[in-house]
């Protein structure tokens, strides 16, 4: 008896640890820095719900444009490594593990202050702005969703997504947790009413990139990044230096996009120059 009794204990042991095993576990500390609503922790590790209704006819995300969050969107640091958040999600393709979270995090916020839905077509991306739509395929079977990326995470090395348990079950990766994914976002300009914006702001911005003596080095770097972001540019002198801006941009949230953009691409210390338009 005492040993049908223990082999029972262990048969239960058993399955417990592989439930918990196929779900993942977002990182606690990085989450709770962007979070106050700390009752979420109060789960050790993340789970399967109880019981879930049927998710499979919940229709994928609909892309459409937004407008990128307040929150969420600035640059953070995780376990010691810092994210800088993309300035756009144009033409962003990226390969590599997908997970899932679940319960641990069901209803509360997430780090664009939005509520964590696990039954919506929602995912979490590290440096991707939110909100952001995305098209997940499985590499091994071949199956697609549209998300919402409305979350920061996953924080384990070698992912780029974590999927909501309606996205994983579309996907068929609750049961081995991970998956083989290729991501590729769905990207919407903002529309005409947006960039009309422009034409309200009394300033033309330019963006500060680097200064020298040397003259033609100059031009030559800003020809180059002319082709690259589309704009003119132009060197003021300023003494014996040279400074290399590119521009004009005529509307400041415009221009700062790109200012954190052009950061992230190898210039850390570009700041924006504003002039009255003439």
């Amino acid at each position: 008896m005492q040993n049908r009794k223990t082999a029972i204990w262990l048969t239960t042991c058993i399955s417990l640890a592989l439930l918990g095993g196929c779900s993942t576990s977002p990182d606690d500390s990085s989450k709770s820095k962007q979070q106050s609503n700390k009752g979420r922790y109060h789960l050790k590790d993340d789970a399967y719900p109880d019981s879930a209704p049927d998710v499979s006819k919940v229709p994928d995300a609909v892309p459409r444009y937004e407008p990128y969050s307040r929150k969420g969107n600035k640059a953070y640091s995780v376990r010691g490594k810092s994210y800088d958040v993309l300035a756009s999600a144009e033409n962003f393709r990226e390969s590599g593990t997908a997970s899932w979270y679940g319960t641990k995090f069901h209803g509360y916020h997430t780090s664009n202050g939005e509520v964590y839905d696990m039954y919506s077509m929602t995912a979490a991306h590290k440096t991707l702005p939110l909100p952001s739509f995305v098209k997940v395929r499985n590499i091994d079977n071949n199956k697609e969703v549209i998300v919402r990326v409305n979350d920061r995470g996953p924080f384990h090395e070698g992912r780029v997504i974590d999927l909501s348990y309606a996205a994983a079950y579309k996907l068929d990766i609750l049961k081995t947790g991970t998956a083989r994914v290729i991501i590729e976002t769905i990207y919407f300009a903002a529309p005409e009413s947006e960039l009309q914006a422009s034409a309200s702001d009394p300033n033309n911005y330019y963006i500060q990139l680097v200064a020298s003596g040397d003259r033609n080095k100059l031009h030559h770097l800003g020809k180059e990044l002319s082709a690259r972001y589309q704009l003119d540019y132009r060197l003021q002198k300023n003494g014996d230096l040279y400074r290399l801006q590119l521009g004009p941009l005529g509307h400041e949230g415009i221009a700062s996009k790109l200012l954190q953009k052009i950061r992230q691409q190898g210039y850390p210390s570009g700041y924006l120059v504003s002039e009255p338009k003439s």
